[in-house]
């Protein structure tokens, strides 16, 4: 079998095509000469979270919010396990990228005024089915930016604890890449798929977060020893029933009520209304009878339906063919919700590279920006940007004294080996769809899925790690066909290595300070002991915990132990 090696060198390599990675190359082609290489398993054109489009801005600070109300709200959503010192740094840039987004051509809706149409306090109304395609433009523009599409990133190169390169391979050609680089940017994502999906078989991409943000980014960071944070604050989405399309523009646009099957409005019975008690609140009126749940949109005039439509076309398509197939539209009956499977995300909830204000991890030369960035939740699209910018900015700076650092022939033949050994494997003793359906169920049934209502005890989350530790073992034994099943095979193992410190944060917050996100039924309240990140190193093929003190906003924070 033969193999082409491929090397590379280049001043800043950025790993993952998608909206932060997108910005983060926008920028430095902006503000420098140097040589950038942007690498995607995909296509940026059409990669990460917002692929397939999306109708609104999260996070933008509409009249009468400011970087204040927006912390505040942050750090009531994450039950104040938040870096503050990076929401802070996010919100005081919110709005400059959202006119950035303009000035590139992404169509922000406006009032007779030529003011931003609000869709709530921090959230205004685009057409962004295309909001990918501009940004992929943007970077081509920029003539120190090199691109490399399907090519999948597996690993880090790190020498006494700084990264001086990665070894990957096409998805589609024999070619394995060993690209060289004075500083990285990883912005690969959260991982999706550790956990059974609402939907099975055919249909199992029918998911809320990205199918192919699988924990690459995450998985790398571990197996290098980087300090990781709060995986323990999963992500839950509560969406459109069977579509598992988002709410937020019914819920927000339309201020629609949420209610059981009796018509009444439920979340007030359960705590206060933000993101985890809607979901939690809902999963609790279906266990107790009174589901299902909806939306209340029946009796809604037919010029909102219509926009509902338009609406969901731009992101979620398959909500808008399910009221024309079915003949029966959001003003007829109202819309059904449910809770998707657990994520993992720095973008909605807080797990990720635990890193400093310059986004910079505890390995030195390696940045971070988006959905793999833990502390920051909420930062939604244009937080992703911000990260990107800063990021972007940091990672400059410490190139300035750089020189890239080689590998010897035996380290080169040492990595390349640890890949080879799939595509040369004899036998197939285990196949690789079989795994992933192995830790989908593990994960659902011992560490808090859908079929367990999102609960979890201290004997099932150790029955969980005992068998995702056998799995991680058997993964070793697959057989890669081509480059294609390669791939599969690394975002399998990927995702296994974030379950596996997944299930140690888990057991190592003793208390329920998330409803849903994070429901562990042997301790069942909030205990202000825990008032800490719960962070984390892989060493020695051990997840070893470690508890910090929450950082505030104007606090300095540096990687010093």
């Amino acid at each position: 079998m033969n193999f082409e090696i491929e090397k590379i060198e280049t001043d800043i390599l950025i790993i993952g095509g998608g909206t932060s990675g997108c910005y983060a190359a926008i920028t430095l082609g902006d503000i420098s000469d140097k040589k950038v290489l942007i690498v995607d398993k995909a296509n940026i054109k059409r990669s990460g979270c917002l692929a397939a489009g999306v109708n609104a801005i999260n996070g933008y600070l509409n009249n009468g919010e400011s970087e204040e109300s927006y912390l505040n709200n942050v750090i009531k959503e994450g039950s104040s396990i938040v870096r503050e010192d990076l929401v802070y740094s996010i919100a005081e840039n919110l709005n400059k990228v959202t006119n950035r987004l303009e000035e590139f051509g992404v169509a922000i809706l406006k009032d007779e005024n030529n003011n931003y149409i609000a869709r709530g306090k921090r959230s205004i109304k685009i057409n962004g089915e295309n909001i990918k395609i501009i940004l992929a433009n943007e970077v081509k523009k920029r003539k120190n930016i090199n691109i490399l599409n399907n090519v999948n990133i597996v690993d880090y190169i790190v020498k006494e604890n700084r990264v001086i390169g990665v070894i990957g391979f096409s998805v589609k050609k024999d070619i394995f890449y060993l690209i060289y680089s004075k500083g990285v940017i990883c912005a690969t994502g959260g991982a999706s798929g550790i956990y059974k999906p609402n939907n099975s078989g055919f249909s199992k991409h029918k998911m809320w977060y990205s199918p192919f943000n699988t924990g690459g980014g995450y998985a790398m960071g571990i197996r290098a020893g980087a300090e990781m944070t709060t995986f323990e604050m999963r992500f839950i989405a509560l969406r459109c029933k069977d579509t598992i399309a988002p709410t937020g523009t019914i819920a927000q646009g339309l201020k629609a009520r949420q209610i059981n099957r009796y018509g009444e409005e439920y979340i007030k019975n359960y705590g206060e209304n933000i993101t985890s008690i809607r979901l939690y609140s809902t999963i609790e009126e279906n266990k107790k009878g009174r589901g299902p749940c909806y939306l209340e949109t029946a009796g809604i005039e037919e010029v909102v339906e219509k926009d509902l439509y338009k609406s969901y076309l731009n992101m979620a398509p398959s909500q808008t063919l399910k009221w024309i197939e079915n003949d029966i539209g959001p003003r007829y009956k109202n819309v059904e919700i449910s809770g998707t499977e657990p994520y993992i995300v720095g973008g909605h909830s807080a797990s990720g590279y635990w890193v400093d204000i310059n986004r910079s991890t505890t390995i030195r030369g390696l940045y971070a920006g988006g959905d793999v960035v833990g502390g920051s939740p909420k930062k939604y699209v244009t937080g992703a940007l911000v990260e990107g910018e800063i990021a972007a900015k940091s990672v400059l700076k410490y190139i300035e004294e750089i020189e890239i650092q080689h590998l010897n022939k035996n380290e080169i033949s040492k990595l390349f080996d640890s890949l080879f050994k799939f595509r040369n494997c004899k036998d197939i003793k285990y196949k690789i769809n079989e795994i992933e359906e192995e830790m989908q169920d593990i994960m659902d049934k011992y560490a808090g899925g859908i079929s367990t209502f999102y609960e979890y005890t201290n004997n099932s989350l150790k029955i969980a790690e005992e068998e995702i530790d056998k799995l991680l073992e058997e993964s070793n034994l697959l057989k890669a066909e081509d480059n294609y099943e390669l791939m599969i095979i690394c975002e399998l193992i990927d995702r296994l290595y974030v379950a596996k410190v997944l299930i140690k944060h888990m057991k190592s917050r003793k208390e329920t300070r998330w409803r849903s996100y994070g429901e562990n039924k042997d301790y069942p309240n909030i205990d202000n002991n825990y008032l800490k990140y719960v962070n984390s190193v892989y060493k020695d093929k051990k997840v070893e915990i470690i508890y910090r003190d929450i950082v505030k906003k104007g606090e300095i924070y540096e990687h010093t132990n």
